[in-house]
């Protein structure tokens, strides 16, 4: 049940993208389609899971005085397989996501589990753990970009040729897919999400729920939050 409540916890009570607010310059940058948000959070849920095991089974053999770099390299390795291979079998994917698969590398969602949980529990959880939080990432990931391409295209492109075209009839709103557009729908979803969770737990007679891990007032990388 533990392991289910962590796998769970990335989606929803601790959604990098949605409760933690991290990740958002690959939210805003990919999210012009649901294809490109869709690789991104593939690639960045593969890194998440391969990065977090790894260093779990390392854990105790990494000095304290050097495990930032020592988990920057772990991560930057799966990244380097992961861009390889897109390259390799997916090249118009690797070439729409242009530098923000490399880019992973300094993505604060991936350094921040390896630093608040993966380095602390076993193989198992961590890899839950990353699973969790990869699907939770690709899950913002998709709702922005479903959002922002049919308003903005008035289309919807699932992955290659499996997509719906002249949703509107040829009218949309361009600045949707515009960057401006994407702080604008990023924004009413992190303003309609914070409402319904205040909602519900109104009605359950509680506070409305916070982060409990990795953000800003909890970081153990740059020591503000101590």
């Amino acid at each position: 049940m533990k392991i289910f409540d962590t796998f769970t916890a990335g989606i929803f009570r601790n959604n990098p993208t949605f409760r933690l607010v991290l990740g958002l310059c690959p939210t805003l940058a990919v999210t012009t389609s649901l294809e490109n948000a869709i690789g991104m959070g593939l690639a960045a849920t593969f890194v998440l899971v391969c990065s977090n095991v790894l260093v779990s089974l390392l854990r105790k053999a990494i000095p304290d005085a050097v495990h930032i770099p020592c988990y920057i390299t772990i991560i930057a390795t799966f990244v380097t397989a992961v861009d390889l291979l897109m390259k390799a079998f997916m090249p118009a994917l690797s070439e729409s996501l242009g530098i923000f698969i490399p880019l992973i590398v300094v993505n604060c969602i991936i350094l921040g589990r390896a630093e608040a949980f993966a380095c602390k529990n076993g193989p198992v959880a961590s890899a839950a753990d990353g699973l969790g939080t990869g699907a939770g990432f690709t899950l913002a990931l998709s709702l922005v970009a479903i959002v922002r391409e049919i308003a903005g295209a008035g289309s919807i492109t699932l992955w290659g040729d499996m997509a719906v075209k002249n949703i509107f009839g040829g009218n949309s709103a361009t600045m949707a897919i515009l960057p401006a557009g994407g702080f604008v729908v990023l924004g009413l979803l992190l303003a309609l999400i914070n409402h319904v969770s205040a909602t519900a737990a109104a009605r359950r007679g509680g506070p409305a729920p916070l982060p409990l891990n990795l953000d800003c007032r909890h970081c153990t990388v740059c020591g503000r939050g101590k």
